[in-house]
C-alpha cells in the first residue's frame, strides 16, 4: 500500500476533488479536517488543552468549540496559530496512523490523505508516494473564500496568506489539478489521476519490503531461540 497526499490552498476546490475520488472512483480518503473535528470533541484531550490555553470564550454553551471565534484569534496571531497546531496535530496524526494501518491490513492498494497543511507541517511529505495539489488562480481563490465564509476581502487575504503560496505548492507537487474551469474539466483530471494511481506498482514494492523485513526479524528471532 502507498500513500497519496492531497492538498491545495484554502478554497481552491480540494474538497470537490476529494469528493469525486471518494464517491465516483471509490478511493479511501482520510480527511484531516474531519479527523480534526473528532479530536476536539467536548471532553477530549485536545479540547481540554484548547480550553485551558484559549479560555472559555472559544467554547459554546453546549461545550463545542466556537470555531468562528477561534478562527478570528489564530488567523490574526501567528503564535496562537502555532499553539493550536501544536495541540491538535499530534492527535490528528495519531488517529490517522491507526486508520492507515487498518487500510493496510485490509489490503488497500493506496490511501489518499486529504491534508490542507501537508506542506506546512511537513511531517507526512516523506511518506507520500504521490503529492496532488489542487490549484486555481489567486482571484478565484479570494472570490470563492469570501463567498463561502462570508468574509471581507481583507479577511480572505489574511487567511490565504497564513498558508504556503500555491506557487510553491505546485512546485513541489507530483500531480496538479487545475480547478480554474468548470466541474467537468476538473472531473476529467481527477479520473485521469485515479487511473494513474491504479496502474502504479508502488504498493507491491512496499509490501515486498515489509514482508522481507518481517521474515528477516522472524529468522533472527528463531536463530536466537536455537542458541538457547
Amino acid at each position: 500500500m502507498f500513500l497519496v497526499g492531497l492538498t491545495g490552498g484554502i478554497a481552491t476546490g480540494k474538497s470537490t476533488v476529494s469528493k469525486i475520488l471518494s464517491e465516483e472512483c471509490g478511493c479511501l480518503i482520510l480527511d484531516a479536517d474531519l479527523i480534526a473535528r473528532e479530536v476536539v470533541l467536548p471532553g477530549t484531550k485536545a479540547w481540554k488543552i484548547i480550553r485551558k490555553q484559549f479560555g472559555d470564550e472559544v467554547i459554546h454553551d453546549n461545550g463545542e468549540l466556537n470555531r468562528e471565534k477561534l478562527g478570528q484569534i489564530i488567523f490574526a496571531d501567528a503564535s496562537k496559530r502555532r499553539l493550536l497546531n501544536s495541540i491538535t496535530h499530534p492527535e490528528i496524526y495519531k488517529s490517522m496512523m491507526w486508520k492507515i494501518l487498518k487500510a493496510f491490513v485490509r489490503g488497500r492498494q493506496f490511501v489518499i490523505l486529504d491534508l490542507p497543511l501537508l506542506f506546512e507541517t511537513g511531517k507526512l511529505v516523506p511518506y507520500a508516494s504521490y503529492i496532488v495539489v489542487v490549484s486555481c488562480s489567486e482571484e478565484q481563490q479570494i472570490e470563492r473564500l469570501m463567498k463561502r465564509n462570508t468574509l471581507s476581502e481583507k479577511e480572505a487575504d489574511q487567511r490565504i496568506s497564513s498558508q504556503m503560496s500555491l506557487a510553491e505548492k505546485r512546485r513541489q507537487a507530483t500531480y496538479i489539478i487545475d480547478n480554474n474551469a468548470d466541474i467537468e474539466y476538473t472531473r476529467q483530471q481527477v479520473k485521469n489521476l485515479h487511473q494513474k494511481l491504479k496502474e502504479s506498482y508502488f504498493h507491491w514494492k512496499i509490501r515486498i519490503l515489509i514482508s522481507l523485513g518481517f521474515f528477516s526479524v522472524f529468522g533472527l528471532f528463531n536463530y536466537i531461540l536455537k542458541l538457547f
